[in-house]
C-alpha cells in the first residue's frame, strides 16, 4: 500500500514538473514574440513617433499622441507649431496635402492646396517667369484650414480646439529666431507690400530681429484662438474671412469673400504601386507622386546594391539618376488638376513599362540638350515643410504644407497675422491656363509605404527639390545599404528647370568632375534648401529622423 502511494506521489510530482515547465516555455515564447518586449536601440521608439522640422513641434505632436490623439490630431498640432518656428516655409495662409493610412491599412488623400480666385487674370501666365516675390496676383485661395477640418472630421479623436492650444500658447510667449529663419528675415524687401511682414520681425527700435531674439505672433494667436473656438467656418465665412479679404484688397489683391466661402478640400483614394517589398501610397496629380515613382522605377531597373557607390560605378549611378530627372523635368507639364485635365498621362508615369521606356533613352556615356528631354522652362520653388507621424495602432500620416516660395507672397494680413501664399506661380511652365478653382501642379509627395513587416512614412520640403530629396533617401536606404539617418544626411544633386546641376557643398568632388566630363552643366547656386522627415518601423522598433538641414528633431514613445 505504501509503495502504491509512493508511485502516485512520484507520478503527480512528474506531472506538476511538466506543467511548470510548459508554463515557463509559454511565458518565454510569448515574451520573445511580444513586440513590446523587443529591446530597441537607443534613440528609437517602441510604439509611436513624430518627425518634423523642429524638435519642439515634434514634442507637441507626441504629446497629442500620449493624450489619446490620433495620428491626424498629432500631425495637425505639430504642423501648426512649425508655422511659428519656420514661418517662411508654410502657414495657414497656404495649403497642404495629407496622405492618411488608417489602422486597417486603408489610405486616403486630403488635398487642400490653394486655388486661383474667381477674378484671377486670364493672362496671368504671360508674367511667367517672374521673380518678384510681392506681386499680389500670385496669391491663391488658402485651403489649409479646410484640409484640417476634413481630416479631423474623418480621423480625429481629441477635440478640435485641443489641437490649436499648444501653438496658441507658443505664439503668445514667442519663439527664438533660428539662424535659418534669420537668414530669410534679412532678405525681406523694404516695400509697401512687405511692411507688415517686416514689422513682425523688428524690435522696438525698428531693427530686424537677430538669431536668438524672441518673435511673438500675437495677431496670429488671436486668429488661431477664433478658429479653435468657432471652427473652420470662421476662416472661410466669418470674421477672419472679412479681415483677410479687406487686408488683401487694401494691398492691391483680388481675393473676395466668395472665393473663401466656396473653397472645399477634396478627398480621394491614394494612388499606389509596388516598390520592392513595399506597397507605396501617394497622392495623385496635381501632386508630384507620379514623377517620384517614375524616378524610383527607372533606378530600380539598374539592379542597385551597395557596391553601386564604389569606383566608376558611383559616377555611372549619378549620371543615370540625373538623366532620369532630366526626363522627369520634361514630363512635369503633364501633372495637372484631374478636375480640369485627364490624369491618364500622369498615371502612365507610374507604370514599370513606361520606366523601362525612359531607361532605354538614357545614354550611359553622354547627356543631351533640352530638346531631347522635351523640357519646358519653369520656375524652381524652394519652400514647404513636412510632418511624418506613426501611431501605435498602425495608422500613419504624411503631411506636406506650403506657402510656396520663402514667406510666400511676403504679404502679411495685419488684422489676422496670416502670411499669404504665392502658390499660383506653380502654374508657370506647368500649365496652359489658369482657371478659377484649378489647383496648380506640385512636387509634394507625402508617402506611406507598407510591407508585411515594415512601414515607412516619408515626405520632404524644398519645392521642386522634394522629388530629389525623397527619391535620394529611398534609393540610398532601400537599395544602396544606407541607414535611414545616413540616407537623409546624404548630399544631393538637384537637376534644375534648365537641366543644370546644383550640388550640396559636401558632394563628392571627383564625381562632380566626372559628370562634367559627360557633358552635364553645373549651375551657380546658393545653399540648397530642402529636407526630408521620415519614420520607419521594422523589427518592432521605430526609427524617426528629422533632417538636420533644418535642425529639426523627432519625438516619440
Amino acid at each position: 500500500m505504501a509503495r502504491s502511494k509512493a508511485k502516485v506521489y512520484v507520478c503527480l510530482s512528474l506531472i506538476l514538473i511538466g506543467v511548470i515547465a510548459a508554463i515557463v516555455c509559454i511565458v518565454l515564447f510569448v515574451k520573445r514574440e511580444d513586440p513590446e518586449s523587443t529591446k530597441c536601440p537607443n534613440g528609437t521608439f517602441s510604439k509611436a513617433a513624430v518627425a518634423t522640422d523642429s524638435k519642439i513641434c515634434s514634442e507637441i505632436g507626441n504629446d497629442i499622441l500620449t493624450k489619446g490623439g490620433s495620428a491626424v490630431d498629432a500631425a495637425i498640432a505639430a504642423l501648426l507649431c512649425t508655422f511659428l518656428v519656420n514661418p517662411h516655409s508654410a502657414g495657414i495662409g497656404g495649403g497642404s496635402i495629407f496622405t492618411v493610412m488608417d489602422s486597417s491599412g486603408g489610405v486616403k488623400i486630403i488635398n487642400s492646396r490653394e486655388e486661383p480666385p474667381k477674378k484671377v487674370k486670364s493672362n496671368l501666365l504671360e508674367s511667367c517667369p517672374e521673380k518678384s516675390p510681392t506681386d499680389l496676383k500670385w496669391i491663391g485661395v488658402p485651403g489649409e484650414i479646410r484640409g484640417y477640418e476634413m481630416a479631423h472630421q474623418l480621423y480625429g479623436k481629441l477635440p478640435w480646439a485641443d489641437l490649436f492650444q499648444p501653438t496658441i500658447k507658443l505664439a503668445r510667449q514667442g519663439v527664438p529666431v533660428s539662424d535659418i529663419l534669420h537668414s530669410h528675415i534679412k532678405n525681406i524687401p523694404n516695400s509697401k507690400e512687405t511692411q507688415f511682414l517686416r514689422q513682425l520681425f523688428t524690435d522696438d527700435n525698428n531693427n530686424l530681429l537677430q538669431t536668438g531674439d524672441i518673435v511673438k505672433f500675437e495677431k496670429l494667436a488671436d486668429t488661431l484662438e477664433m478658429i479653435a473656438k468657432q471652427g473652420a467656418d470662421v476662416f472661410y465665412n466669418g470674421k477672419i474671412a472679412e479681415d483677410l479679404v479687406q487686408d488683401v484688397k487694401a494691398a492691391g489683391g483680388t481675393l473676395d469673400l466668395e472665393d473663401l466661402a466656396s473653397y472645399n478640400a477634396t478627398l480621394t483614394d491614394a494612388w499606389n504601386v509596388s516598390m520592392g517589398e513595399y506597397q507605396m501610397y501617394f497622392p495623385p496629380p496635381p501632386a508630384g507622386g507620379s514623377l517620384l515613382t517614375l524616378i524610383l522605377n527607372i533606378m530600380k531597373g539598374y539592379q542597385l546594391n551597395p557596391d553601386t557607390l564604389t569606383g566608376k560605378e558611383k559616377t555611372l549611378f549619378y549620371h543615370r539618376y540625373i538623366e532620369s530627372f532630366k526626363f522627369a523635368n520634361g514630363l512635369r507639364k503633364y501633372i495637372q488638376d484631374p478636375r480640369f485635365t485627364s490624369e491618364k498621362r500622369a498615371n502612365q508615369f507610374t507604370e514599370e513599362g513606361f520606366a523601362n521606356y525612359v531607361r532605354n533613352l538614357i545614354t550611359d556615356n553622354r547627356t543631351h540638350d533640352l530638346q531631347y528631354y522635351n523640357v519646358t522652362p519653369h520656375l524652381d520653388s524652394i519652400g514647404t515643410t513636412h510632418v511624418s507621424v506613426l501611431h501605435e495602432d498602425g495608422s500613419a500620416v504624411a503631411l506636406t504644407s506650403s506657402v510656396n516660395t520663402i514667406f510666400g507672397s511676403m504679404v502679411m494680413s495685419p488684422r489676422t497675422g496670416i502670411i499669404l501664399n504665392n502658390q499660383l506661380k506653380d502654374f508657370c511652365g506647368g500649365a496652359d491656363s489658369v482657371l478659377p478653382g484649378k489647383r496648380p501642379p506640385s512636387s509634394m509627395s507625402p508617402t506611406v509605404m507598407k510591407s508585411k513587416s515594415k512601414m515607412l512614412v516619408i515626405g520632404g520640403s524644398g519645392g521642386n527639390m522634394i522629388t530629389t530629396g525623397v527619391s535620394s533617401v529611398l534609393i540610398h536606404h532601400l537599395w544602396l545599404g544606407k541607414s535611414l539617418e545616413d540616407a537623409i544626411k546624404n548630399s544631393i544633386v538637384f537637376v534644375d528647370s534648365n537641366n543644370e546641376l546644383e550640388f550640396e557643398p559636401a558632394f563628392d568632388k571627383d564625381v562632380m568632375e566626372a559628370l562634367k566630363a559627360l557633358g552635364h552643366k553645373q549651375a551657380s547656386t546658393d545653399i540648397l534648401i530642402h529636407s526630408v522627415n521620415a519614420i520607419e518601423k521594422k523589427d518592432g522598433c521605430i526609427f524617426a529622423v528629422s533632417d538636420p538641414r533644418k535642425k529639426g528633431g523627432p519625438d516619440g514613445y
